[in-house]
């Protein structure tokens, strides 16, 4: 049973909430008409993958023009480097730790398919003989008493549509179980079958849920993009927010022919791959049409787009994330900085740049806090507004962020961090046990600092345990059936 929220519109003058993780009023946004909001969240695009970043390879002049409209954020950060609990922490405004999805979400396997059956998310610990620990289980669906943004704003009198990659549970979890008035594509895959219609690999992935198919050989980021045109232009005289996630650029790596063709013979820099290139100009051509809709419709300057991805670029396979160290699913910052735009016409000074750390919990809170409700909830709200930092009016009050990932992924090993400041600290749960980096002077995170530096190490180390115990966020087990002889 879903969880009674208990919202009050307050119009734009002021905005209060309770209760420990609250955000503050802003108590200075008056405007007649309420905000429509885009945000528009991209599937394992890195921090270099946009040439308003720095790449010399990949060509994104829509979402570069949209950086020149807006600020572009040097420090923002995904709350997981991997997706499902990104997509949670956005949706909530809470931290993977405190909700419990700490891992990307699977379907395709035993328990999974038992768990959804029984409608119990598993609990039992979890881990084999050749490993040191036991790992908490991850869910297999964000659970339903969780609230999300489009559930406050749809309350608020707002249309609420998500377009694209949900990854967040079984179709008793999918976007309309979770406040979404409309769901195309939004289902418990965590990647496309296929890039073309049919969008069918086999009979285990059959397709995409909630998208029907309609034209044989039809790109998937071109029909995601006619998909968010027809919504804008049908919604167009009401507030509305759009939750616009395409499944590019996650594998498998596919492509428009004529776009390969074109990075073949593009010359190569760091960035090598044509056709994760042509991905991403696909999406890029697709964040343009729908700015040029928004023109076309008169609803760009009441209309606030965020950009942004769930993790760091597939280092290696997919992309090159340097300077950053590593990629997806690790804890440097290759696996957790992404890119960050936000356009507000008339607010954001154009062509801004801003280096406060943020981070996607923070999504949530902004746009509550924009679409001027009041929000009584039983539980914490890990977020902090962003509207100050947008304004310029004010700064964020938090000193720390914060990530956790109890789970093996490869040659990745259990971990926890923070960043305070320009420090920032790795705990392992297995083998070395910290990592201690100053990001400021060390970006490529090449210089180990915890040996030099003990006494930073104690302190970061007790706040991110203090950190850990608030959230209640599971740890993993020594495991007793352990056996290093197993290879």
């Amino acid at each position: 049973m879903k969880r009674r929220i208990f919202l009050e519109s307050i119009g734009w003058g002021a905005l209060a909430l309770a209760g420990p993780g609250a955000f503050s009023a802003c108590g200075i946004f008056q405007k007649k008409e309420k905000l429509n909001f885009i945000l528009i969240n991209i599937d394992d695009l890195g921090w270099k993958d946009l040439a308003c970043y720095g790449s010399r390879y990949y060509e994104t002049p829509n979402i570069d023009r949209l950086a020149a409209q807006g600020v572009r954020f040097t420090d923002a950060y995904a709350s997981c480097a991997v997706c499902s609990p990104t997509r949670a922490s956005i949706m909530t405004g809470r931290y993977p730790a405190r909700i419990g999805v700490t891992d990307w979400i699977h379907h395709l396997d035993k328990q999974g398919e038992e768990a959804y059956k029984e409608g119990k998310n598993p609990t039992a610990y979890v881990g084999g003989k050749r490993r040191r620990l036991l790992c908490p289980p991850n869910p297999y669906w964000m659970e339903l008493d969780e609230v999300t943004i489009a559930e406050v704003l749809k309350t608020t009198g707002y249309t609420t549509c998500h377009i694209g990659k949900w990854h967040l549970g079984y179709e008793p979890w999918f976007p309309d179980k979770q406040g979404f008035d409309i769901n195309i594509g939004g289902g418990e895959i965590g990647q496309p079958p296929a890039y073309f219609d049919p969008y069918y690999l086999n009979e285990q992935r059959p397709g995409i849920p909630a998208l029907t198919p309609r034209r044989q050989g039809e790109y998937l980021t071109d029909r995601e993009s006619d998909e968010t045109v027809r919504f804008l232009k049908e919604h167009r005289d009401k507030p509305f927010f759009l939750h616009m996630c395409h499944y590019a650029v996650h594998t498998p790596l596919q492509a428009r022919e004529e776009l390969v063709a074109k990075y073949e013979n593009k010359g190569k820099t760091n960035q090598t791959n044509a056709t994760y290139a042509a991905m991403i100009e696909s999406v890029d051509r697709a964040v343009g049409r729908m700015l040029s809709t928004l023109d076309e419709l008169g609803l760009a300057e009441r209309t606030l787009v965020i950009f942004t991805s769930d993790n760091g670029g597939l280092q290696d396979y997919s992309t090159d994330n340097a300077p950053l160290r590593a990629g997806k699913g690790y804890p440097y910052e290759g696996g957790i900085r992404v890119p960050l735009i936000i356009r507000w016409p008339g607010v954001v000074g154009t062509g801004s740049v801003c280096e406060v750390p943020v981070t996607s919990v923070d999504h949530f809170p902004t746009l509550v806090e924009l679409a001027g409700a009041r929000l009584l909830l039983d539980r914490v709200i890990d977020g902090e507004s962003l509207v100050p930092v947008l304004k310029e009016t004010g700064s964020l009050r938090r000193e720390a962020i914060f990530w956790h990932f109890p789970h093996y992924r490869g040659e990745v090993v259990p971990y926890s961090i923070i960043r305070k400041g320009d420090w920032k600290l790795i705990k392992r749960y297995e083998g070395r046990a910290f990592e201690l980096f100053n990001l400021k002077e060390d970006l490529s995170e090449k210089d180990d600092l915890s040996e030099k530096r003990p006494e930073k190490v104690k302190e970061l180390d007790a706040e991110l345990n203090a950190w850990l115990r608030d959230t209640q966020a599971k740890l993993p087990r020594a495991n007793p059936d352990y056996d290093p002889d197993l290879k």
